[in-house]
């Protein structure tokens, strides 16, 4: 079998959209190259806006297998941003565009969250909007973080509950249930989380939600609801690279020594090995005596960044994979039954 190989070309200011491709250097039998429109609505905070773009980038292109991408990015005009974040925003298409768009799927990331109640964020109405849309114009849509949060919200009424701390790393989550999205999953896997609440499940199955993975340490994982759109909910983040929440603790404690939070962050679950452990237990003690922003200097971050090890990216490209399989079937199915429509007219 020969390798596939795979190509892309870049987001310039002048270009609105990204082309991703990976093909097989030679076809199936009798197989045509598909071809899917995919609308990534990138709302993350603008220290992250670059890495969180290259994580769905490389993770697409890794699933994509003989599936053509088309891929337009866009955000919330509502989510706050500081000028270098216009400036990155600013190549992506204008969300105006997004109603008079033809995509198969949807991608929405989460932010971090402003207020208590995500009602009174200032993006809830555009980000309700886009879930409305998303029900009748995709054939599925993914809700990642706070935005699965808020779709739960919106679509049922299911608050969140806020957590005493921070969900944080590395979890053993089992899969509970069969699914096209699960399809050749492991039993078990492994998933990174970061976040300051949690949905019940009790609440979600009442609503007709189908739980696909959770962890008996953090709770539900990934749940999907079949309407006119297959809506995929992710409380994890399998587009993360092994680093993410290094870097993201190494943040929190820079927060911390500034007094900008008044607790010092917890040490991600599952991730560190001892050795950077006993180091950063060494730092934490240190820090919480000598509260000041110098000692983020001795933060071991080239040490750990060697250990870190990303051990959900297989989990993470299956998901993806079968995510964009499962819209290229639906999306045949479709053009079969326009062709029959076509036909009997």
């Amino acid at each position: 079998m020969n390798t596939p190989h795979a190509h892309s070309t870049g987001v310039g200011t002048s270009g609105r959209a990204q082309c991703l491709h990976r093909a097989a250097t030679t076809r199936r039998r009798g197989s045509r190259p598909k071809c899917i429109d995919i609308g990534l609505i990138h709302n993350m905070p603008d220290a992250a806006l670059k890495a969180t773009e290259r994580q769905f980038l490389a993770l697409l292109r890794a699933a994509a297998d003989d599936i053509t991408i088309r891929l337009t990015l866009y955000t919330l005009p509502e989510v706050p941003r500081t000028d270098f974040g216009r400036e990155q925003v600013s190549r992506y298409s204008d969300f105006r565009d997004l109603w008079k768009s033809h995509h198969d799927g949807l991608i929405v990331t989460g932010t971090e969250p402003r207020a208590a109640d995500l009602k009174d964020e200032p993006f809830w109405g555009s980000l309700t909007r886009v879930l409305e849309w998303a029900e009748s114009h995709t054939y599925s849509t993914i809700l990642s973080c706070l935005a699965a949060h808020a779709g739960i919200l919106h679509m049922d009424g299911i608050a969140r509950r806020p957590l005493g701390d921070k969900r944080f790393g590395v979890f053993e989550c089992v899969r509970v249930s069969d699914h096209p999205l699960t399809a050749a999953a492991p039993s078990h896997l492994q998933m990174p989380q970061s976040r300051w609440n949690e949905v019940p499940e009790e609440a979600l199955r009442a609503c007709g939600y189908r739980v696909l993975t959770r962890s008996a340490e953090a709770g539900v994982d990934t749940f999907v609801k079949q309407g006119r759109s297959l809506f995929v909910f992710f409380q994890g983040h399998p587009e993360y690279e092994a680093t993410t929440l290094l870097l993201e603790y190494r943040r929190d404690i820079g927060r911390f020594l500034r007094r900008e939070r008044d607790t010092y962050p917890p040490m991600p679950h599952g991730y560190f090995d001892e050795e950077t452990v006993e180091a950063l237990t060494a730092l934490q003690e240190r820090a919480r005596s000598d509260r000041r922003e110098e000692l983020l200097a001795e933060f071991p971050i080239a040490m750990a960044a060697r250990k870190v090890t990303n051990t959900w990216r297989s989990t993470a490209e299956s998901l993806y994979r079968n995510w964009l399989q499962y819209i290229c079937a639906q999306k045949q199915r479709a053009m079969r039954e326009m062709e029959v429509e076509r036909r009997l007219v």
